[in-house]
């Protein structure tokens, strides 16, 4: 039936026609859909050009914004989506409203994992920031998807139970996102778990490395959204200038690698090049490079285990690099490492703890309600005045859930004024 419409011509046209279709079969075959949850953030609108620029491998199915509806419409607009999330019911009835090709408008609480559950798939890609992307990715896992993941608090706050929801559901894969899980992720290819002998994430240092704690003491919250090398979010960009998102860095690779927290070790690399580094049993380490820059990572996430061109990657330049500086961070200063490290060890729902009272003390320190050091203290707070419960039960999500909402409600009424 495809080739009806080719036997006017001669045999060599139809021929050629068959051979055409053929290719647009193939092509078609090959082509992946793609979900991006959080489109309007720095990691979607990076996966959104990747794409734009190969229209011809990957088809966006859904998005999902939160508070900017103006770019969100434009995507919807450009790549004629059928499906998306919103935030609030209000905008999403204004925009089911305002595009009536709109089949599935989600929203509220449950609506990113209803968006996650029902839409047509191959690669979710969750870059939404915060506790809020753990069930997108536990209903992608039952799917048996590949997630592309590039939400930390998803593998810090509940990664005993993905792993376990991991091995129920086998064909279901984790592509980390993060550029220093990414680094990691292709540097352990083709090698042994038994012959890793350490992790070692880089870190920027962050708005203020190299600073006390009395400089520290009365930073403005535009002074710690002024990254030397990255444009990211505003949330993970204070985590940045805190260190707290290397201590969430550690607890994820703990949970995405199987490897220890003793053999898990952060070092600041001022110059962003090396994103992170594999030291083997035989002294040799292997370190993945690149420019600082998210779409790398973000491609590598799409086309693993096979690497693939794209015009918006940029490359970097050796001879233009001309120095690659390591040193010790400054964990009295910047305890958000250490913290994190005994979370970490702690186990059980503490991970979960440490999580969500940092997300809701950035919170804070962003609506200029809290001093920048007194993030570290109601982490610390949370953290001391918690009792650990185990993740050992078929009832863990519900668990961490639960802690999850009991911390922010606490940390909220102590600190919030």
């Amino acid at each position: 039936i495809s080739f009806t419409f080719c036997n006017y011509g001669t045999i060599f046209l139809s021929s050629i026609c068959k051979l055409s279709i053929w290719n647009l079969i193939k092509r078609m075959i090959k082509m992946k859909k793609i979900l991006i949850l959080g489109s309007t953030g720095s990691i979607g609108t990076n996966a959104l050009e990747l794409i734009r620029n190969n229209r011809k491998q990957y088809q966006v199915v859904g998005i999902s914004g939160n508070r900017n509806i103006e770019l969100l419409k434009k995507q919807i607009e450009e790549f004629k989506l059928t499906s998306i999330y919103i935030g609030s019911e209000q905008d999403a009835l204004n925009l089911k409203k305002e595009y009536s090709f709109l089949k599935e408008v989600y929203f509220g609480e449950n609506g990113l994992a209803e968006l996650s559950k029902n839409s047509d798939y191959d690669i979710i890609l969750t870059a939404v920031s915060g506790a809020i992307g753990i069930d997108s990715t536990v209903e992608a896992i039952k799917r048996e998807k590949r997630i592309a993941l590039a939400n930390k608090e998803t593998m810090v706050s509940a990664g005993a139970y993905i792993n376990k929801l991991l091995k129920e559901y086998p064909k279901a894969e984790i592509v980390p996102v993060d550029s220093e899980h990414s680094a990691l992720f292709q540097s352990l290819q083709g090698f042994k778990k038994e012959n890793v002998k350490k992790l070692i994430i880089t870190a920027s240092g962050g708005t203020f490395r190299g600073k006390d704690l009395a400089y520290l003491e009365n930073v403005t919250v535009e002074q710690a959204l002024k990254h030397p090398n990255w444009s990211m979010g505003k949330k993970i960009t204070i985590d940045s200038s805190t260190l707290v998102n290397k201590g969430l860095e550690v607890i994820e690779a703990h949970e995405l690698f199987n490897v220890d927290y003793d053999n898990i070790e952060v070092i600041v690399h001022p110059q962003s090049i090396v994103h992170s580094m594999v030291e083997y049993v035989d002294g040799s380490i292997i370190a993945q490079m690149g420019v600082a820059n998210m779409k790398t990572p973000i491609l590598y996430a799409f086309t693993y285990p096979e690497k693939e061109f794209n015009s918006s990657i940029n490359f970097l330049d050796l001879i233009k690099t001309n120095n690659l500086t390591f040193e010790e961070p400054d964990r009295k200063t910047f305890k958000g490492i250490d913290l994190a490290y005994r979370a970490g060890k702690i186990g059980g729902t503490m991970p979960t703890v440490f999580n969500a009272s940092n997300e809701v003390a950035v919170e804070l320190f962003m609506k200029k309600k809290i001093k920048f050091l007194d993030i570290y203290r109601i982490i610390e707070e949370a953290m001391n005045s918690h009792q650990v419960l185990s993740l050992n039960t078929d009832n863990a999500l519900n668990i961490i859930k639960e802690v999850d909402k009991e911390t922010r409600k606490k940390v909220r009424e102590q600190w919030e004024k």
